[in-house]
């Protein structure tokens, strides 16, 4: 069976405090839940399937992040351009103007509980990866060692993970997978994440890292992470893209897409 290495999303610290303050021990227990979810997405008897999770959450955050309007109120100037960026793509404030803080301040009390929640782990972890260069070489660097470390034929890659994995097998074209499987990946996000990528798009377009091949995409058409959720405009290289519906509430987490049927063709083939 091949090695399958994973690489997860925003919102993942507190596995880092629940291990001790221990990455390894954060990403062995992110590694058994990921195993659980695939499982439900491709039955018969349980396995191993992933041989580790990159974890790098540690490396954007100091400590746990606050939670509610504290979470929006603690934000840097950087996380409320990115959340204030996000929420015109969604539709929220287009017209809006004046002072970033104001804005957000706006959009907490029109948000719902799960959409706040989202947005207040999203802004400041995607500002964090962008605009702090030293963090965003340690992110980087630790998701391509774990790649290096575990030679894998195919890494699966969640939400911000999937711009750190973009990058990563980037920056080191020696690594070489067979499959690239994002899910619910923002990479796509105009003013926000796109024009920010290592390395950059040329003519608008970024592309299948060299090392990459074969790259599937798939999301929630209503992901709110997600935007837009097809990738084939913005990147050349993408072979297959689908658009699914896993969950009118809960669209954007590892355990729904991992546990989608639509990774199963992608997957079967290497699992033999």
């Amino acid at each position: 069976m091949a090695g399958i290495v994973g690489v997860h999303g925003i919102g993942k610290y507190d596995y880092y405090v629940n291990a001790g303050n221990s990455a390894s021990g954060a990403a062995e227990a992110m590694r058994l839940k990921w195993d659980r979810y695939l499982h439900a997405a491709l039955g018969g008897e349980p396995r191993p399937y992933f041989t580790e999770v990159a974890y790098f959450s540690h490396l954007l955050r100091d400590r746990a992040p606050e939670q509610g309007p504290r979470a929006f109120a603690a934000m840097g100037a950087d996380a409320h351009h990115v959340l204030a960026e996000w929420a015109r793509q969604r539709g929220w404030g287009e017209h809006v103007t004046g002072a970033l803080r104001t804005f957000t301040g706006w959009l907490l009390t029109r948000l719902d509980a799960r959409s706040a929640a989202f947005a207040g782990l999203f802004a400041p972890e995607v500002a964090a990866y962008l605009t702090d260069a030293v963090r965003r070489e340690r992110v980087r660097q630790a998701v391509a060692a774990t790649i290096r470390r575990n030679g894998p034929r195919v890494v699966v890659a969640h939400s911000l993970g999937s711009v750190v994995a973009y990058e990563a097998l980037w920056s080191d074209p020696t690594l070489q997978v067979d499959l690239l499987l994002t899910l619910g990946s923002p990479l796509g996000m105009r003013n926000v994440i796109f024009e920010r990528l290592l390395p950059a798009p040329v003519n608008g377009r970024g592309g299948r890292p060299p090392g990459v091949r074969r790259w599937v995409n798939i999301a929630d058409k209503d992901d709110i992470a997600a935007i837009p959720p097809d990738l084939c405009d913005s990147f050349t290289g993408v072979d297959v893209e689908e658009l699914v519906n896993l969950d009118w509430i809960d669209f954007h987490t590892a355990e729904k897409y991992l546990g989608c049927p639509a990774l199963d063709p992608h997957l079967r083939p290497f699992l033999v």
